[in-house]
């Protein structure tokens, strides 16, 4: 059946789908938010504080660095005490990948081709068979074997796709298939490039990122203008954005990437005015208010809050809930696109949070009801 609105319409890339421990990547699954952490994996107590704060955010995949034997021998009480699957960083040495393997881990990230001998790289793959583990393919232009550097001049989208189709040999060699990728390059332009070529060489799943894009603002940027326009264009399986921030603030940039696109749907979507003079409240602050203390609502709704009747009433007809800034201190209330009531200036926060929550509650209610009697329950509001 073809859609009512085709120009919305993302045909996604056909990839093979694996299993990263209980969360499908690849296919027709949805496409998978990761962060990953900054403390000190030996320290597992931090570690874990920190993996509980990703999760609430909504994380579905969290990778933990494991450079050292110590990160390692923590690893088992940080994969046990997880929710989600964890994804073991291994840069160069392979037995810190037999004991992250051991130690609980869902997904190894590796490059085969950096750690050694093909007997190592045939140690690494079995142990990966044995404990159910995917592996993460990361390629990056920032570092790249010298031969492809000297054979192309430069990072290139060429190398950084041979090099990637290289490491997936050394793997299909030992007939090991459970793998996604990633060719990450901070330049948005060559990391778009090179996701376009290797999208076209390989049927994998792939794992998108701007890697080393900035802080919160600029990195935001860099990784929206590159990942976005892979998404549009159906490629990508999963995805981190790579932020100077909180992991968990890299998690809900992540959402609202996918929910742009309509790709995901999680959490709160708030539509609202850059605001102006005629602004019947502080918009920017009522915002950055609901922003935050919202973030513990987790089903698809979708709020306005603008600050004048110009375009206010129209954009509140589109939305669950609806804020508009009136005069005298009073404001319009819209429910399911529609006017009810008003909302004196000094009760507008809490009111508006108390209606968003029962509104997500109605929803939850609505879904199991669904759920119980058989049907599948309706679109979430976009």
């Amino acid at each position: 059946m073809s859609s009512i609105r085709p120009w919305r319409t993302i045909e996604r890339r056909k990839s093979r789908q694996i299993m990263v421990g209980s969360v499908p990547v690849g296919g027709d699954a949805p496409i998978t938010v990761q962060t990953m952490t900054n403390t000190l994996t030996s320290d597992a107590k931090a570690t874990i504080d920190q993996i509980r704060r990703c999760e609430e955010a909504g994380a579905d995949l969290i990778r933990v660095s494991c450079p050292d034997v110590e990160s390692t021998a923590a690893f088992k009480e940080i994969a046990r005490a997880a929710t989600v699957p964890l994804i073991a960083d291994i840069h160069f040495h392979y037995k810190r990948a037999l004991e992250a393997a051991d130690a609980g881990a869902a997904c190894l990230r590796i490059n085969p081709g950096n750690i050694g001998s093909d007997e190592r790289v045939a140690e690494v793959v079995r142990a990966a068979k044995a404990n159910g583990c995917a592996i993460r393919i990361g390629v990056n232009a920032g570092s790249l074997e010298k031969d492809l550097l000297e054979k192309y001049g430069e990072p290139c989208p060429e190398a950084l796709v041979e090099s990637a189709l290289d490491h997936i040999k050394l793997l299909q060699d030992h007939d090991f298939h459970d793998y996604k990728v990633a060719v990450k390059a901070s330049d948005v332009f060559l990391a778009v490039a090179a996701y376009q070529g290797l999208a076209e060489a390989t049927d994998c799943p792939l794992h998108l990122g701007i890697t080393e894009a900035g802080g919160l603002i600029g990195g935001t940027v860099k990784s929206s203008i590159g990942m976005g326009n892979l998404l549009w264009a159906g490629i990508g399986d999963t995805l981190r954005v790579s932020l100077s921030a909180e992991p968990e603030e890299e998690v809900r940039v992540g959402f609202e990437m996918l929910k742009a696109l309509g790709l995901r749907t999680r959490g709160v979507r708030v539509v609202s005015c850059p605001s102006c003079a005629r602004q019947g409240f502080d918009v920017i602050r009522t915002v950055e208010a609901l922003e935050e203390r919202l973030q513990h609502i987790k089903t698809p709704l979708s709020l306005s809050v603008l600050g004048c009747v110009v375009n206010g009433p129209g954009e509140a007809r589109e939305t669950d809930i609806g804020l508009t800034g009136g005069g005298n201190g009073k404001h319009m209330v819209y429910l399911s696109g529609l006017t009810d009531h008003t909302v004196e200036d000094a009760d507008m926060l809490d009111h508006i949070v108390k209606l968003v929550e029962a509104k997500a509650a109605e929803i939850e209610a609505a879904d199991e009801a669904a759920k119980d009697a058989g049907k599948v329950p309706a679109e979430p509001a976009e």
